[in-house]
């Protein structure tokens, strides 16, 4: 499919609009485990994902990993072209989960669109306002929500996203997902363990009663 099947408002843009959109846009194919942005490079710009999986995370003050939201099919960031919005300081690391394809919109052009078009800045900000909820509900999560909830619905919700009993996933990574130790992740899901919910072997945690994971979440 071409960009203009993916990219929602592409019929509310003029002739011109659509054509300068064209002419610049890039895609780009991206293995897994490849940062595509960070606070350190270049603004990237607005990334429109064709196929594969996305996360985007921030670093603690103590250093530590916390996942804030993640990318699928015909998602879009815009974190990743934060140098065209005003007043938002937002250092954040975009990372592929799998083996990904995206559009790119080059910062220059987007930051145009938005000017000349009021459908394509009111998209944005529709955009923008979603992932700032998102942000903010994952702050209420860690603030009010005990952490056994928080890995249950974490484990619950890898299920899904990978169609899977079995997460292939180590204790480190769903720290850094979830913002805290490696240490605090493995008592609790040793404990989760003695209580029949799961089944833990190296590198691979299964899922071997949903219902009880989902009365804790």
């Amino acid at each position: 499919m071409e960009f203009k099947d993916n990219f929602l408002i592409w019929d509310k843009l003029t002739g011109k609009q659509q054509e300068r959109l064209t002419k610049t846009v890039t895609y780009r194919t991206v293995k897994k485990g490849t940062i595509v942005h960070n606070g350190s490079m270049t603004c990237l710009g607005l990334l429109l994902v064709e196929s594969g999986q996305f996360r985007a995370y921030i670093y603690s003050d103590e250093g530590r990993e916390v996942t804030i939201y993640r990318l699928f099919d015909m998602d879009i960031c815009m974190f990743s072209a934060s140098c065209v919005m005003q007043n938002i300081q937002f250092d954040i690391t975009i990372e592929a989960e799998k083996d990904s394809a995206v559009w790119i919109i080059p910062p220059n052009v987007l930051k145009e669109l938005m000017e000349e078009s009021a459908p394509m800045a009111n998209f944005m900000n529709q955009i923008m306002a979603g992932r700032l909820s998102e942000v903010m509900w994952l702050m209420e999560q860690i603030m009010w929500k005990s952490f056994d909830k928080r890995l249950a619905g974490f484990l619950l919700e890898e299920c899904r996203v990978e169609e899977s009993s079995v997460l292939k996933i180590t204790h480190e990574k769903i720290a850094n997902h979830l913002g805290t130790a490696r240490e605090v992740v493995t008592r609790m899901l040793r404990y989760f363990q003695s209580e029949g919910m799961i089944r833990l072997t190296r590198g691979t945690v299964e899922i071997i009663d949903e219902k009880k994971l989902e009365k804790l979440d």
